[in-house]
């Protein structure tokens, strides 16, 4: 009888699981998102007061963290004028990619899609009209900064000017 209760108490826990999702015999899994890819974007991760590169003009300041297990970098961006918006950045193991989905305050949104290369995080996507491309470039500094390079193009890429360039200097925490 004992044998019998012992087989339907875990059969029932079996059942229980899949009904509910739960796996309650699951081994320990590594975290989904714990690969050297993961990481690769990790250097823009903390809180940082973007200027130029002489740090004289204010651009503003930009809180980058990461979420979701680790596979998300959430970017929450206030400008000095008082412009803002966030960014969700990910790796997409199936592609190779990282991706960027970007919502100003203003509605503006931009989807981007690139890999590290070189050291620098390089990410590209069309813009608001035909022909229209946006490129940004992190790129970590020896200094500990971060340099956004931002390029926009109005001919499919044949040329690019600079739209943007600021440097990222961690922000001082208060004495």
């Amino acid at each position: 009888m004992r044998r019998v209760l012992r087989i339907a108490l875990f059969a029932g826990a079996g059942l229980f699981g899949r009904a509910t999702g739960l796996d309650l015999f699951a081994q320990a899994r590594p975290p989904a998102c714990a690969s050297p890819e993961h990481r690769q974007f990790d250097f823009w991760i903390g809180q940082w007061e973007v200027t130029d590169s002489a740090g004289n003009v204010r651009y503003g300041t930009n809180e980058i963290t990461r979420e979701e297990g680790g596979c998300l970098l959430h970017e929450h961006w206030q400008g000095s004028q008082g412009g803002s918006g966030q960014s969700f950045n990910f790796y997409e193991p199936d592609t190779g990619t990282w991706s960027q989905v970007w919502v100003a305050s203003t509605g503006n949104v931009l989807r981007l899609a690139g890999k590290l290369e070189a050291g620098s995080m390089r990410l590209q996507g069309g813009g608001s009209s035909p022909g229209a491309l946006n490129r940004i470039t992190w790129t970590r500094e020896p200094d500990g900064r971060v340099r956004q390079l931002w390029s926009i193009s109005s001919d499919d890429g044949k040329t690019w000017r600079t739209s943007f360039d600021g440097w990222y200097r961690k922000e001082r925490a208060a004495p």
